[in-house]
């Protein structure tokens, strides 16, 4: 018998997370507790580091300080309900709370994908235009490219969210899923969803290829201006410098390629589900890594920081 419907802003969800391996629990919530702290550490550390180094206040780091705030805030949406749902009888989850997860992970996620595309642009502009760099990436334009991430992230998840509030849902659901992921919620629905799916089809489409598509365009010039440099500790230089931003585009969006090619079949569910764990818990968490390991002057900082609280009484 079906389950009767109410009102959307009644419904509630069960996330049933990982409650297949009961076995597993405690020792999945003490690793997502040690990732999430390194992610808090590690993003609010960069943040705190290029603010107080003035060697940093350079436009790279200025979007890598967003980088930083947003990594923060998207896996502090999906982590905390994650961790308490590990050791908790209680997986629920109201309707309002559910719409209000997605549509702050939504925001925060497209925010992402953009930011590291205006990072293409900026080491483009570093590399391809030396020169001119300094008058070209002023404080305005970059502010005005800090911004425009956070407003189309903005304006992509109120659609996509206000679609979702004109869906019917069950009494009670159960969304095999450890947050309020988008697709999910509207397998659920007890409405027509095929305005949402053609929406979060071209949305996911124009963010994710749109972005890519700029970013590997802004590195065939960047490639092509180091080939053609004559001195080979310059070729070095400036390959290093886009080595951290190449590998956290490669993690970001090769993680979201890959979940989005696996079959939606239920055989593909638990890979379905480690994709997902990775890039909204794990990638937080590595991207102040890589760039922290391999910069010179963020290394410093933190060497002083530490040797002035060891010297100090």
């Amino acid at each position: 018998m079906a389950l009767p419907e109410r009102n959307t802003s009644e419904a509630m969800f069960i996330l049933l997370g990982f409650s297949e391996f009961p076995e597993l629990q405690v020792p999945l919530f003490l690793i997502f507790l040690a990732i999430y702290s390194v992610t808090v550490v590690g993003n609010i550390g960069m943040i705190v580091i290029i603010k107080i180094n003035p060697k940093l206040h350079t436009p790279m780091y200025f979007f890598l300080s967003h980088l930083s705030f947003v990594d923060f805030c998207y896996s502090s949406i999906i982590a905390p309900k994650m961790l308490v749902n590990l050791v908790a009888k209680d997986r629920t989850i109201s309707f309002s709370g559910c719409i209000g997860q997605y549509f702050f992970f939504c925001t925060f996620v497209v925010t992402e994908a953009f930011l590291l595309a205006v990072m293409a642009y900026d080491r483009f502009v570093a590399i391809c235009n030396p020169l001119l760099y300094a008058a070209a990436m002023s404080q305005k334009l970059c502010f005005t490219l800090v911004m425009g991430p956070y407003g189309w992230g903005l304006t992509c998840s109120l659609i996509l969210t206000c679609s979702a509030l004109q869906l019917s849902f069950p009494s009670f659901n159960t969304l095999d899923h450890f947050f309020c992921e988008f697709s999910t919620l509207l397998a659920l629905s007890c409405s027509d969803t095929s305005n949402n799916q053609l929406l979060l089809f071209i949305f996911a489409t124009f963010n994710a290829v749109g972005t890519l598509l700029f970013i590997l365009m802004s590195y065939v010039f960047i490639v092509v201006t180091i080939l053609k440099m004559h001195s080979a500790s310059g070729r070095r230089k400036a390959f290093s410098t886009c080595a951290s931003h190449l590998t956290a585009i490669s993690i970001f969006h090769g993680t979201i390629l890959f979940l989005y090619c696996v079959p939606n079949s239920k055989n593909s569910r638990h890979t379905v589900k480690v994709a997902c764990v990775f890039y909204t818990v794990v990638i937080p968490m590595l991207n102040p890594l890589i760039y922290s390991l391999r910069n010179k002057d963020v290394k410093d900082t933190v060497t002083k920081i530490l040797d002035i609280k060891i010297s100090s009484p």
